[in-house]
């Protein structure tokens, strides 16, 4: 496989989620938010996280340079989340998006993350836009987003999903 960028922030390594991220998947996809806010995807076992992997997230990168990203706290190489860049079928554009592992939530990884995936997704991968999809009910993500400098712009639906979802978007200066 050709190797793909990892960046960083101060506190964080930001990498290409790859399959020795599996152990991790299962634990981030199984755990009460994510299940709330972005839906069950039924991965259970060390192979199905491998699957989800190559099939949902390894495509992508290999398609644009930049897909899902695990997040790992530089002081000690704690796997805490991810965030990344989507080419998410029913957008019109990239959308940009984070999930964490409960203890980890409410000490600014979050919008560290998210902040220095915004930028290279404007510096380094010539995007123009970068959106964001929210439920409604999930206050803590939209603060998240708006701090980023995304707006509000509609409520829409994608494909094969009937929930109304919050459409925030940022463009990139010039």
């Amino acid at each position: 496989m050709p190797k793909f960028k990892s960046f960083e922030t101060e506190r964080l390594l930001l990498k290409p989620t790859s399959l020795e991220d599996a152990s991790f998947i299962i634990e981030l996809l199984n755990s009460p938010k994510w299940i709330e806010f972005i839906g069950d995807r039924n991965v259970h076992t060390k192979e199905e996280a491998k699957q989800y992997i190559l099939e949902k997230m390894t495509p992508q990168l290999k398609k644009m340079g930049f897909a899902n990203y695990t997040v790992i706290r530089k002081e000690d190489n704690i796997k805490m989340g991810t965030c990344g860049l989507y080419d998410r079928e029913g957008l019109e554009g990239v959308d940009i998006g984070f999930a964490f592992l409960p203890e980890f939530e409410n000490k600014g990884y979050g919008f560290e993350s998210a902040n220095k995936i915004k930028n290279i997704g404007f510096s380094i991968f010539g995007l123009t836009k970068i959106q964001a999809i929210i439920m409604q009910n999930n206050v803590a993500s939209q603060k998240l987003i708006e701090k980023l400098g995304l707006t509000f712009k509609k409520l829409i639906t994608i494909p094969n999903d009937s929930e109304v979802l919050m459409l925030y978007e940022i463009e990139r200066n010039n």
